[in-house]
């Protein structure tokens, strides 16, 4: 007899071996100890097969004698060469779509479903991006309507990519 929802578990499993890359492409370094510890606790725990990686951009050299505007120009310079034609770039902005985690999995099993084979997470500088890199964007998330250091968002995506992981697979470390 055919049973549905172990069709479905079967489907679901079969997309997990699909090798992708999930990039998390940052301006500027983590330098709070404690914090950048928490960020590799929770990047050692994803999947291999999602070939995550991070990729922090040094920050502006004399920042403080550029403008507003000079600064976002310069630095979607530097974001726009580590970000190919092909990629999919979802920006980590304020403006952003808020999504529970549960919806955040799901549109990562999309994502997957779709073969997109590199998904780019952007977290931008002190000011956000520039039109450029939001023309470029495929799409936009809030993690919050709060503020927060650029350092807890790393933090609190990779939290939330290993949480979706989870809910993806099963997996006892998300709770309704």
């Amino acid at each position: 007899s055919f049973n549905l929802c172990s069709f479905r578990h079967i489907f679901a499993l079969e997309f997990y071996t699909i090798r992708m890359n999930i990039t998390l492409l940052c301006i500027g370094k983590t330098d709070e100890k404690p914090m950048e510890e928490l960020i590799l606790k929770y990047e050692k725990r994803l999947p291999q097969h999602w070939n995550y990686q991070r990729i922090e951009i040094p920050d502006l050299k004399n920042r403080k004698n550029l403008s507003e505007s000079q600064q976002k120009e310069k630095e979607a310079d530097l974001l726009q060469n580590k970000i190919n034609s092909g990629d999919y770039v979802i920006l980590l902005d304020e403006k952003g779509k808020q999504l529970n985690s549960v919806r955040f999995a799901q549109d990562l099993q999309e994502l997957m479903n779709q073969s997109h084979k590199q998904i780019i997470f952007v977290v931008g500088g002190p000011y956000g991006f520039s039109e450029e890199i939001y023309q470029r964007a495929n799409r936009k998330i809030s993690l919050s309507e709060m503020t927060f250091t650029h350092q807890m968002v790393r933090l609190f995506l990779i939290e939330q990519l290993y949480r979706a992981f989870s809910i993806l697979q099963g997996k006892p470390y998300h709770h309704e």
